[in-house]
């Protein structure tokens, strides 16, 4: 009996179902599960793409490169890239070049659209498995109940205040607010007090993005142990971050999921499809109207939701009308601002990802968005139609993602997210190397 303890311990660290790690895999294993470390340094705008990009020099192969190439919609993430960075001195040199605003528009491009394509990119030249993936942001997951703990006790004990911010977030050029290590505050959700808090993220929407792509993530944990612990470390972030789009997107991306490994998501989706326009027909009803109850009722959800619905609102029109002043190649860096209330005001392009790269990068960067964006869920779609292995996972959390960018920029995500492009990167690979295995 005194031994049961220690040997539920070993249970949940055995590693051997993994197998040997590679030189890359166990530098991001443990990027990943050394995340609320970084996070009080204040390095992490810095250090994941210093990581990914740095993996992908070192694993370049010229030679591999020119033989077997790409899929394309990795070669689209690099385009969009490249369409950032263009637009981004465009508008600095409009404005006239000078080194921070250089500086922080180099740091945006290694930490936003760039190092989604290193995360997609790096397993086709280096040894980058699921299963190794898998297993850190389990771990990570897990670490959400500690982090959580712990803020839960400063709380009570009402210590830390507001949070600080970390010394070394004082080396990186451009504004220091997501840089900040925020602590738990109270709030309330349906109704009910709850603590409310960003962990290791910057936005509270963010967090709950993290918690839903880990969930699905941790779902193909072969560790039992490990992977209850880490959905409930899921849950508990998902809840503490009070965030509506995430409360749906779960149960969203977990049916779609579900739905397509049973074989029934093409035929259900038509049926969904058909039996919304009759209820819009039979009950005069448009879209719009069908989807005001839900929007209403998650307005319920917290005591400043409708006040954030109409900022929100209000940044993503006042967006659209600043880039019909420059529609094709956008403004390149934000110039204005929204004046929400009093002396409140927010940049624009704050909110939604689709409006902040039409405001930024234009129709041509809007465009090839759409595009990368369209080629990587029909490679997740394909491979998951001729059953690739977690390729249905892959595709149910790209849906949950694109929904999500609606009301955040996933530039700015992106770099929060790193972990989740690594992952899939490496569920679509292996999906297409196994598939070419497969004699025709």
């Amino acid at each position: 009996m005194l031994n049961l303890p220690s040997f539920k311990l070993q249970a949940l660290l055995d590693d051997s179902d993994v197998g040997t790690f590679s030189n890359s895999e166990r530098i991001i294993y443990w990027t990943v599960i050394l995340t609320p470390v970084w996070w009080l340094m204040g390095i992490q705008p810095l250090l994941y793409p210093i990581v990914m990009v740095g993996l992908l020099t070192i694993h370049f192969d010229w030679h591999r490169l020119t033989i077997e190439g790409l899929p394309i919609y990795v070669w689209a993430w690099l385009a969009m890239s490249i369409a950032m960075l263009w637009t981004a001195i465009l508008g600095l040199n409009d404005m006239g070049l000078s080194l921070l605003p250089a500086a922080a528009a180099v740091v945006t491009f290694f930490k936003s659209y760039f190092l989604i394509f290193a995360c997609l990119a790096l397993p086709y030249w280096s040894q980058v498995r699921t299963r190794v993936i898998t297993r850190a942001v389990s771990w990570m997951a897990s670490g959400y109940l500690v982090a959580i703990a712990v803020q839960l006790t400063l709380l009570t004990l009402k210590i830390g205040g507001g949070g600080f911010l970390p010394p070394l977030a004082l080396l990186i050029p451009g504004d220091k607010s997501s840089l900040r290590v925020d602590l738990a505050f109270p709030s309330s959700f349906f109704g009910l007090p709850i603590p409310r808090t960003v962990l290791y993220t910057p936005d509270p929407p963010i967090l709950g993005l993290c918690a839903v792509l880990c969930f699905i993530i941790c779902l193909g944990e072969p560790n039992r142990r490990l992977r209850n612990l880490a959905l409930v470390g899921c849950i508990s972030a998902l809840l503490v971050s009070a965030s509506r789009s995430a409360l749906i997107l779960l149960p969203f991306a977990l049916s779609i999921g579900v739905l397509f490994r049973s074989g029934i998501f093409r035929q259900l989706s038509l049926w969904l499809i058909s039996a919304t326009f009759l209820l819009c027909s039979i009950f005069s009803l448009t879209i719009a109207d069908l989807l005001q109850q839900p929007s209403q009722v998650l307005d319920k959800t917290r005591d400043n939701a409708v006040s954030s619905s109409i900022e929100r609102e209000l940044v993503v029109r006042k967006t659209l009308e600043a880039w019909q002043a420059s529609p094709w190649i956008g403004w390149g860096v934000i110039r204005g601002r929204v004046n929400l209330y009093e002396d409140a005001y927010i940049g624009l392009g704050s909110f939604s990802t689709y409006s902040a790269v039409l405001y930024l990068h234009g129709i041509i960067g809007f465009t090839i968005l759409i595009s990368a964006m369209a080629l990587t869920l029909w490679n997740a779609y394909s491979t998951a139609s001729r059953g690739g292995s977690n390729c249905n996972w892959a595709f149910a959390s790209l849906i949950a993602l694109y929904i999500a960018c609606n009301t955040t920029p996933l530039s700015w995500m992106a770099v929060n997210l790193w972990f989740f492009f690594v992952w899939l990167g490496a569920v679509l690979f292996e999906a297409q190397q196994k598939m070419s295995s497969f004699p025709e």
